[in-house]
């Protein structure tokens, strides 16, 4: 069965309304059941939800007749209401609940990386509101019992969707989408600011003042509060102009992870992947066509490809704050690096390239670790007392068991001028890089060079 709690309650069976003739109370008590699906719910507490504290003496025997009548109407279809103690428990497995959902589909985004797709998984997700938890069955005070968790889900949810359209670059849907809830919820700080900055990029400037004019009256007439220092900045950048607002549309073939946008994985190898960090290698170097634009840009990279974990990456990010010098100077390694890693993978005659790119593994061997990780296998890694250069010397680790990997031999580069990424084609029946845009000049100059946009 399908059961549906945000907004009207409904129940159906392959497509057929369930429960239609059911008291409004005897639904409620379900759905109270759903939403703890899996745990028991004490008969005192469903008389307190049902009667919100001011049950009739009947109440006990009423719930009693409310569960047997539900267990008539649900037995040839399920779900099962089971008594557990001293009250019911429903197993709901196997059937749809939009709550469940609802909350499985956040956690699956959070874990996502590539923005799009997290994206794609928080509209799915906001797509099962259809109103207020319960909204015929339940009032106020009661929905603020049951639901304060999941609207509170669903206002982050909305907040977080909105920032990562920002950061695509769809400020035009953002304007729209938000129009409603900000109106709803003033309060929520992020979802002005995110509609103030739509509005903004969107060539409605004033639109976007007037909107923190007409929050900040909400906040100091319904809470008794004034716009948080936040909105306050938002709205003198958005007054003076402030051209840092006007951020571009982010790179098509790209995935955030922090604040930093990667490019997507094309070729399965960590040592490929970092000659994939630079676009356009055949021909002459176009504006963007580097993504490490920062240090900081290649720490995350190194902990997005496993070669450093979190703990590792986090240290880096904090050393290179307090040595921005010797940050750049790792940096700048890192480029050189891999310029000749490149020319080595591509042209196996190459002495000179070869000689520099075991320059730089044999370093990286000296300040290296033997290690057994969770799964029980035994690896080299950096050592975590390594300084700035640990990204460089773990990508010359990985380098290095490439070139002594006859799957080298497979590698082939993206013909395109615009890309040259590099790829393993073990079957030999590929041409161009998997990001298969490649073939149209336009369309790869195009992608490639969004790399450096953030």
């Amino acid at each position: 069965m399908e059961f549906r709690l945000l907004g009207p309650f409904d129940a159906r069976h392959e497509g057929q309304p369930m429960l239609v003739g059911s008291r409004r109370q005897e639904r409620c008590l379900l759905a109270i059941l759903l939403l703890h699906a899996g745990h028991g719910v004490t008969t005192a507490r469903l008389i307190d939800l049902l009667w919100n504290g001011a049950a009739p003496p009947s109440a006990r025997g009423t719930v009693h007749t409310y569960v047997g009548r539900l267990r008539t109407a649900l037995q040839p279809y399920g779900p099962r209401i089971h008594t557990r103690h001293d009250g019911y428990v429903v197993e709901a497995d196997g059937h749809r609940v939009d709550a469940r959902e609802f909350v499985r589909l956040i956690e699956q985004a959070t874990a996502v990386g590539d923005p799009a797709e997290r994206v794609r998984l928080h509209e799915e997700a906001l797509a099962l509101w259809r109103g207020p938890l319960l909204a015929d069955v339940a009032d106020d005070r009661l929905r603020d019992r049951l639901g304060g968790r999941l609207d509170e889900l669903r206002l982050s949810t909305l907040e977080q969707w909105a920032e990562s359209q920002l950061d695509m670059g769809r400020h035009e849907q953002v304007a729209a989408e938000l129009m409603a809830p900000v109106q709803d919820h003033p309060e929520r700080e992020r979802l002005v600011a995110a509609r103030m900055l739509a509005l903004h990029r969107c060539g409605r400037q004033a639109d976007a003042l007037q909107l923190y004019r007409s929050a900040g009256r909400a906040l100091v007439t319904g809470f008794g509060v004034d716009p948080g220092a936040g909105l306050r900045t938002l709205y003198d950048r958005v007054l003076r102009a402030d051209p840092g607002l006007d951020r571009p549309p982010a790179p098509v073939y790209a995935v955030r992870v922090g604040e930093e946008w990667l490019p997507w994985n094309t070729s399965g190898h960590p040592a490929l992947e970092f000659c994939n960090t630079y676009a356009g290698w055949r021909g002459p170097r176009l504006p963007g066509s580097d993504w490490l634009r920062s240090y900081t840009t290649l720490a995350v990279w190194a902990g997005h490809m496993d070669l450093a974990d979190d703990v590792t990456v986090a240290r880096l990010l904090d050393q290179a704050r307090q040595r921005p010098d010797a940050a750049a100077e790792a940096l700048d390694e890192g480029r050189e690096f891999r310029g000749n890693l490149y020319t080595c993978l591509t042209d196996p005659d190459d002495g000179r390239a070869f000689k520099a790119v075991a320059a730089v593994v044999e370093d990286a061997v000296k300040a290296s670790v033997f290690t057994r990780g969770e799964d029980g296998l035994a690896r080299w890694l950096p050592s975590r007392t390594a300084d700035l250069r640990l990204p460089v010397r773990a990508v010359a680790r990985s380098a290095a068991e490439l070139l002594a990997d006859p799957r080298r031999f497979t590698i082939r580069s993206c013909p395109d001028e615009s890309c040259g990424w590099l790829f393993l084609d073990r079957r030999g029946r590929r041409r161009w890089c998997s990001l298969a845009t490649c073939g149209s000049k336009e369309s790869a100059r195009a992608e490639c060079t969004a790399a450096g946009i953030a």
